[in-house]
């Protein structure tokens, strides 16, 4: 490098590359797999992955992607943090759930995760958790001016914040500077429930515990956002977005017209957010809410230092398997940190026993420590929005964010949230949208490790006490391991009643090289479905199949090789199962041109990559149950 040419001479010898350059390196790798002929656009366009609410994404991002600016934190449109700081200062507040009914244990619970690295308590009251009047008790030994209590108490809200608040004047606090948030969300518990007898008095229930707390405890929320009912119903992101949108603004028309100021009346709200595996869609969600709540309130005449919205994320119960909850651990990791990238203030990472009842004292360690090495290890809240600036994060919460306003329109125009809940247009729309996500499920497009991919029909199950049924009545409460769960149940069930698993047996036909990818696919396939697979230590053929059928004590057979060899042996096996007593055989593999062929000679069912394969494991395990 030289005074002349301060430029690095290595740097200067390339030609600055181009996005159709890019895309004609694209062609031929598609060209070469056989996949597409398209050029250009259409070869880029063709590596696309398309998500819910019409968002696609594109394989490559550049400079000429990115969307608006978003602005500098602690500003409007606050889409890169609430706060000028973000959470460098402190870090996001670690904040635990605690559902136990005896006052004592959730006491006991909640003591050691406070002594253990969480900040704060959320604390379900009343139906689903500690009753009322044993608040105190739960509560017996909690600094009340240093931990932050959140409280669930679903229609005993009211109450139940008139107790906590008479825990912190008894406790010599000052009131002032008490913080968390008392919970009240009425058109929450309407999702929840379906009943809105009460929904008038519980909204003006909650507009006195807002100015009662502008009064007396600035530093407390009087109400809580709550969008996990419509994600946990199904909804997609932009759908959670626009419901937390439309509930905000039904609650600030609550509070301004009982005489609080648009600024006072923003400040009364937290509003929470699930956080999934799906690390990018979780910090671009948490991203797109800040900046689409700054737009409300500003319309609404908020102040900016009003406009900032307090999140709380909260890890994704629709994600969480009943089988191997082992793996919950990873899921959990993956959406806490995405929270934490994604700027929320506060972060509930669930147990990974959390689906199967009350989390053990393990889980709860888990869970907790989960968040302290992402913190304090990873030191992920010393930086704020890491996610900024990538053009990838930027548009795709610009995407989300034009998504979400538009559900959140679709709504106002229904009549708000009560009203869209009332009439079923939310129902109706967040059923839609799982029914094609169930789909998804089914056919394994998205996969679910342990569960549908990579099940482990050996493992021992884990068993948790009980938890307390949560409230229902309203919208449902999906899973994504549902429909694989009903089918695991059907072999434990068949398990229980013979002492062994439904079986099926694979007939490796051909070289190694020519079954090996099937047999894998075949055997994942079947154990998703609780389907114990078995198969000989070599291949087989038609004179040695009834043998090998006969030792595996199966009734139903499934033939795995290549299409070169299917063409070769797959009939003549096929009648020999048949004819040894099977009651079901299946091809690993589409049929192509010889379907009739193969159905012929005995085939009765193809599975492949993008069957429904609950379909298929429900109609293996009819005929198991059967036979």
């Amino acid at each position: 490098m030289t005074a002349e040419s301060p430029e690095l001479p290595l740097a200067a010898a390339f030609p600055d590359a181009d996005r159709e350059q890019w895309q004609r390196l694209v062609e031929g790798v598609l060209r070469k797999s056989g996949v597409t002929e398209a050029s250009g656009a259409a070869a880029e366009d063709a590596l696309a992955t398309h998500l819910q609410d019409g968002i696609r994404i594109r394989p490559l991002y550049t400079a000429e992607d990115g969307a608006a600016a978003p602005g500098h934190p602690g500003f409007p449109p606050f889409v890169r943090a609430g706060r000028p700081e973000g959470t460098t200062v402190a870090g996001w507040d670690v904040r635990q759930r605690h559902v136990h009914t005896d006052p004592r244990r959730a006491n006991e619970s909640v003591l050691a995760d406070l002594e253990n690295g969480v900040s704060s308590v959320w604390l379900a009251v009343g139906d689903g958790g500690v009753p009322v009047s044993g608040l105190e008790q739960a509560l017996q030994g909690v600094y009340l001016d240093l931990a932050a209590v959140v409280l669930d108490a679903g229609a005993d809200f009211a109450a139940a914040a008139e107790e906590l608040l008479r825990l912190y004047t008894a406790s010599g606090a000052p009131l002032s500077e008490a913080t968390g948030c008392l919970g009240a969300d009425p058109l929450g518990l309407l999702a929840r429930t379906g009943d809105d007898a009460k929904l008038r008095l519980q909204l003006e229930s909650a507009a006195r515990l807002a100015e009662r707390c502008t009064t007396e405890a600035p530093r407390l929320r009087a109400l809580a956002v709550d969008a996990l009912p419509y994600h946990e119903a199904g909804g997609s992101a932009a759908e959670e977005l626009g419901t937390s949108l439309a509930t905000g603004v039904g609650y600030l028309r609550q509070l301004t017209g009982a005489g609080l100021g648009i600024d006072d009346a923003c400040r009364q709200l937290e509003f929470r957010y699930a956080a999934t595996a799906d690390q990018f869609l979780t910090i671009a969600k948490l991203r797109a809410a800040r900046r689409l709540w700054a737009r409300v309130a500003e319309v609404c005449g908020a102040s900016p230092a009003a406009a900032a919205q307090r999140q709380h994320a909260v890890t994704s119960t629709v994600m969480m398997t009943r089988r191997d909850p082992w793996v919950n651990m990873l899921r959990t990791t993956v959406a806490g940190l995405s929270a934490g990238v994604g700027g929320a203030e506060a972060v509930t990472v669930l147990p990974f026993d959390a689906a199967l009842g009350l989390p053990d004292a393990f889980a709860r360690r888990i869970a907790r420590n989960t968040q302290s090495v992402l913190l304090e290890e990873s030191h992920l809240s010393k930086v704020i929005d890491p996610a900024g600036g990538s053009w990838y994060v930027e548009s795709l919460t610009d995407e989300l964010a034009r998504a979400a306003w538009a559900w959140f329109q679709e709504i106002e125009g229904a009549g708000g949230q009560a009203a869209a809940l009332r009439s079923g247009v939310i129902a109706g729309r967040l059923a839609e949208t799982w029914q094609r996500r169930t789909d998804d499920l089914a056919r394994r497009r998205e996969p679910i490790t342990g569960v549908s991919e990579f099940p482990h029909l050996a493992e021992p199950p884990v068993h948790r006490e009980p938890a307390p049924a949560p409230i229902g009545g309203g919208l449902p409460r999906v899973r994504r391991d549902d429909a694989y769960e009903r089918l695991r149940s059907r072999s434990d069930a068949h398990l229980a009643a013979s002492g062994a698993r439904p079986k099926v047996f694979l007939a490796a036909l051909g070289p190694v090289a020519a079954h090996t990818a099937r047999l894998a696919f075949a055997a994942n396939l079947f154990q998703a479905g609780g389907i114990e697979t078995v198969q000989e230590p070599g291949p087989v053929d038609a004179e040695s199949v009834a043998e090998a059928f006969a030792r595996s004590g199966a009734r139903t057979a499934c033939l795995c090789a290549s299409d070169a060899v299917y063409g070769e042996q797959a009939a003549a096996v096929a009648a020999a199962l048949k004819s040894a007593g099977a009651v079901r055989v299946h091809l690993a593999g589409k049929p192509g041109e010889r379907r009739e062929e193969f159905t012929a000679a005995g085939v009765d069912s193809f599975v492949f990559a993008g069957c429904d394969a609950v379909e298929v494991l429900s109609s293996a395990l009819d005929v198991m149950e059967v036979a």
